[in-house]
């Protein structure tokens, strides 16, 4: 029986997030929709229709300010600035369908947990428990600037932050409310028995939390956990806490090499390796014909801002691009920064002398992610060795040209995959984990370590307590 893969559909509240310039494409809608709530309902409804199992919404909170020093590329060519909040607009896409779950991008950095908890709460209840929160710990630095925070932290130090943050959050949504907590009790005057509801009383390094939770338990507790680490502390993380992975790699060896060390640090980390859904970036134009893809594809790049493509990956890599000589090979420079971003497109074609113009020009287009364009027969087949060959669950779609590219798959391709039985099709009306896991249970699995982390009323209950 062939494996069947979850659709994701990728975006960000903003103007084309991984495809600089296409806003200037006559067929974007982007660049005036993304601040109309009517573009994000149809586009909800037309992911929905295609069988797609979320919507995956990215977010930043500051600007591409490393290349040139400046702000001023990241600004001229909309590179995921303007952006709005993408929370806000969860309530009307859920309210427009039944089905479609929604992964929210949230700060572990910016946001205290406390509120973290509530307000995805609130939207688990809104939407009747398809909420998932890919959990981020940021890494641009006027971002910072503007919270007021003066993070002095390493990589690696934050992710121990993040840690206790989802301890607190854990002890918030699992442990704070007893299920029968909410009685309703006309007679008695009472809606809910105190003595079901705790604090948490979280004291630790970095947080310390009375409670109890603000929210009564929503349909998933807690929210279908997202995380898009690829880094050695971002892996161990995610084989921690996450029960879905975002990864990009360039090619399908790489993918499935990577795929391998996810699911073998998942079992390290006393999870069974299946318990998290890994699901690969990728782009794709498709057109009736694989030569009519073409043509589109190449009309695509006709209005790529390969510019503020750089712009963009110089925030990513903490490197600025500009000090760089555009037709001058990269592969002999000794610069530690300079190798960890060659290593990425040497993956992409190892012969290949890069050069900064050639990489600006190959990100231009869905940023990093791998470009499958054809017919649909041609998509659907490599999207098929992909699952095939690499153990992926599941594909986060960014199409150059939004939403025509989302409307352009479900059309031509889904049909495709549909028939030859690759699409994870829904269930009416079941929450974001059971989507992704089956198994009618919308809570997390006694197995993930959110059940380890106990206030001290919860452990003493249970003889825990030190």
């Amino acid at each position: 029986m062939p494996k069947k893969i979850h659709l994701n559909g990728f975006t960000q509240c903003c103007i084309n997030h991984h495809s600089e310039g296409q806003w200037k494409h006559p067929l974007d809608g982007s660049s005036r929709g993304y601040r109309d709530i009517h573009y994000w309902v149809e586009l909800a409804r037309l992911l929905e229709k295609g069988g797609f199992s979320c919507l995956f919404l990215a977010d930043v909170h500051g600007t591409y300010s490393v290349y040139q020093g400046s702000r001023d590329t990241a600004v001229k060519h909309a590179v995921q600035f303007p952006s709005n909040d993408p929370t806000v607009i969860i309530p009307a896409m859920a309210y427009a369908t039944r089905n479609l779950g929604f992964a929210c991008t949230f700060s572990t950095t910016y946001f205290p947990p406390y509120q973290t908890a509530k307000l995805f709460s609130t939207l688990d209840h809104l939407s009747g428990g398809r909420v998932g929160w890919n959990i981020v710990t940021s890494y641009l630095a006027d971002a910072n600037a503007n919270f007021g925070i003066e993070d002095s932290l390493t990589h690696d130090q934050r992710y121990d932050r993040a840690d206790e943050y989802m301890e607190v959050v854990y002890k918030l949504w699992e442990h704070s409310w007893e299920d029968n907590a909410v009685v309703r009790d006309v007679a008695r005057d009472v809606f809910a028995e105190p003595s079901r509801v705790h604090q948490i009383d979280h004291i630790g390094q970095w947080y310390q939390v009375p409670g109890p939770h603000m929210c009564e338990p929503s349909t998933q507790r807690t929210p279908l956990l997202f995380q898009a680490g690829q880094s050695g502390r971002g892996m161990q993380f995610a084989a921690k806490h996450a029960e879905a992975i975002f990864c990009v790699y360039a090619n399908i060896a790489t993918c499935a090499r990577g795929v391998a060390k996810l699911r073998e640090a998942t079992a390290l980390a006393g999870r069974p390796s299946d318990g998290v859904k890994v699901c690969q970036g990728m782009s794709v134009v498709v057109a009736p014909t694989d030569e009519e893809a073409r043509m589109k594809f190449e009309t695509c790049k006709r209005y790529t801002s390969p510019e503020g493509s750089l712009a963009l990956f110089s925030g990513w890599a903490g490197i600025d691009l500009s000090t760089i000589q555009p037709d001058q090979p990269l592969d002999g420079r000794e610069s530690n920064a300079i190798q960890g971003v060659l290593s990425f497109f040497k993956d992409v074609d190892p012969e290949r002398r890069w050069t900064l113009r050639e990489m600006g020009e190959w990100i231009s287009l869905a940023s990093v992610m791998p470009k499958i364009v054809g017919s649909p027969t041609t998509v659907a087949d490599e999207i098929e060795r992909w699952i095939d060959e690499t153990d992926i669950d599941g594909i986060n779609l960014a199409p150059p040209v939004q939403p025509t590219g989302f409307r352009d798959f479900v059309e031509l391709v889904v049909p495709e995959l549909r028939r030859r039985g690759r699409i994870v099709e829904a269930a009416d009306g079941v929450s974001l984990r059971e989507r992704f896991f089956g198994g009618g249970s919308a809570r997390l699995p006694a197995s993930h370590v959110a059940h380890r982390c106990l206030p001290p009323w919860k452990a003493a209950a249970s003889g825990t307590a030190s």
